[in-house]
């Protein structure tokens, strides 16, 4: 056992994994950098390999029978404890993940740790209020009944990790599972936190778990592990193709959310000032959200009216500290992910595209990158199809309502898409022609928890959300008794 700490912020940080409701280091470390100042050294953090991931699931596994069979009832009691604890904790999580991420601190305060506590909440919730299927057929009553699937591997990224380990780890419990986590290497810490107020809560030893470290070291060996029964991961397509090969060796099912290019499209009857001011939204968290419309697709006959709007709305934005409060625009992660974005622009511009603003780095010794916004040369350009993950839009124009889907339609990416019209008919065109997870329609991020949650082509495989991620984390059967059967 080994509880260091780190001060970070302010907050006292646990740098060891979280086993059977101990903290355990490894004999490795790994450093852990603010985007804010990389100068700025935040933890050295335990670096997990298979030992860890062993320990981890060896205490999942012993811990499953007994969460299993407890009532919903109790295990919700447990995950409502936790959304307490996450409310009363919400200015230390909001200070830790905003110096580890960059994210937004305001915003984390404000909306997007209490996120995290509504998961716990509404999946407790959800368990408790399912109507299994009951019905009668060829002399038998008919019931579908849902069953614990087993220890679970929940595998997050680094923008959100906070909000997205909560959306992930909080149905698998409410089904009976047990979990180990495991954190994004450039951004571990808020959900070091987590795991003490899953101690406060008085969880059992063992149902949930956190492993630190890197993907090929000891994700790998998490997700290839044969007592894994469920695997659930957000990340990049590569990785996700990786853990679906292995995943299909053990037979185990796994959800997949992979990134997006999402489409963002203007017909000629939208409130452009509605649209402008969204689509300035999209360099929020300096782009690094994968639902957002990056693909700016405009009808010809308002592209410059748009285009007027949108910049000066774009404008507006300021680049800064993201604990300042006037701040809407962050660094990027991590030195190596602003090269990637800065490659993204120097391909595209070498290639012929045309920058229309933006494309720079906003000082050399910092991780901020401009809100840049580029026109293509073709719809096959790098810059469309790929997804950068960062503050650069495209811009494209389209005729008509057939060209505008056609062009939503067009890269392999399916995970959101935003239209901005006032026909109604006109956007149900458009919802029934594009393949995404989810469509919206004069708005953006607009989320309910009971709605499926996931992507088609490239952005993944599955549905998360409400029913659908209590599904995922259960096994379904059907008990049928035949009429005539009598009670002992």
């Amino acid at each position: 056992m080994n509880d260091e700490r780190v001060n970070v912020g302010g907050v006292e940080v646990a740098t060891g994994h979280f086993i059977h409701n101990q903290r355990v280091s490894s004999a490795a470390t790994f450093e852990v950098r603010s985007p804010l100042d990389w100068s700025l050294t935040l933890a050295n953090v335990a670096r997990g390999t298979s030992k860890e991931s062993d320990l981890a699931l060896s205490a999942a596994s012993e811990a499953f029978a007994s969460w299993a069979n407890l009532h919903v009832k109790e295990r919700g009691q447990y995950l409502r404890r936790l959304a307490d604890l996450i409310d009363d904790n919400v200015e230390r999580l909001a200070i830790v993940e905003c110096l580890d991420t960059a994210m937004l601190e305001e915003s984390l305060r404000r909306r997007v740790i209490a996120r995290g506590a509504r998961n716990f909440r509404a999946y407790a919730d959800l368990a408790e209020e399912y109507q299994s299927r009951r019905w009668a057929s060829n002399g038998t009553h008919n019931t579908v009944l849902r069953m614990p699937a087993g220890p679970t591997v929940v595998i997050t990224p680094w923008n959100a990790p906070f909000l997205l380990s909560t959306w992930k780890c909080a149905p698998a419990l409410a089904a009976g599972n047990t979990v180990v986590l495991k954190p994004a290497e450039w951004a571990p810490l808020s959900c070091s936190v987590l795991m003490d107020l899953v101690l406060e809560a008085e969880f059992p030893p063992g149902v949930i778990n956190l492993v630190q470290g890197f993907g090929e070291e000891v994700g790998a060996a998490l997700v290839s592990d044969s007592r894994v029964r469920r695997i659930s991961f957000t990340g990049s397509p590569q990785t996700g193709r990786a853990i679906g090969v292995t995943a299909a060796k053990n037979l185990v099912p796994f959800t997949a959310e992979l990134g997006g290019k999402g489409p963002f499209v203007v017909y000629d009857d939208a409130d452009l000032d509605l649209a402008a001011r969204q689509a300035a939204l999209m360099y929020d968290d300096a782009g690094q959200v994968c639902l957002a419309g990056t693909r700016l697709l405009v009808q010809e006959s308002v592209r410059d009216d748009f285009l007027d709007r949108f910049t000066s709305e774009t404008e507006r934005h300021v680049l800064g500290d993201s604990r300042d409060k006037v701040t809407t625009i962050s660094p990027l992660i991590h030195p190596d992910h602003l090269r990637r974005v800065e490659g993204f622009v120097e391909r595209s511009l070498a290639a012929g595209d045309t920058l229309v603003f933006g494309g720079e780095r906003l000082r050399r010794d910092g991780l901020w990158f401009e809100p840049t916004l580029i026109e293509p040369r073709s719809n096959d350009a790098e810059i469309v199809q790929n997804e950068v993950f960062g503050p650069v839009l495209t811009l494209q124009t389209f005729a008509t309502e057939e060209e505008a889907i056609d062009l939503a339609n067009s890269t392999p990416y399916g995970l959101s898409a935003m239209v901005f019209t006032a026909d109604q008919r006109r956007a149900d065109r458009f919802g029934l022609g594009v393949r995404a997870g989810t469509i919206w329609v004069n708005c953006f991020l607009i989320r309910d928890l009971t709605a499926p949650f996931g992507g088609t082509g490239i952005s993944g495989i599955g549905r998360e959300g409400g029913d659908y991620a209590l599904d995922f984390y259960s096994d379904v059967k059907t008990y049928q008794v035949k009429e005539e059967t009598t009670r002992g």
